[in-house]
């Protein structure tokens, strides 16, 4: 099973991050991958599988501020 921000999600399974990313709607200039506990560098999204018993957080950044 992966889990993808505390959600098991199936369906991921043998996804590439990017494709993932793009399924859900996520604009990769605007959020950071941790993977396994490590950072995914950007450059590695295209080429990293998502396998069975990876653990994804998706961390978006958004403006806002005064």
């Amino acid at each position: 099973m992966i889990t993808i921000n505390g959600c098991d999600t199936p369906d991921a399974q043998n996804m590439t991050v990017s494709a993932y990313l793009e399924k859900e709607g996520y604009n990769p200039v605007r959020i950071a991958i941790e993977l396994n506990e490590v950072i995914l560098k950007k450059d590695e999204y295209d080429t990293t599988r998502l396998k069975d018993g990876d653990i994804m957080e998706i961390v978006q950044f958004m403006g806002g501020g005064q």
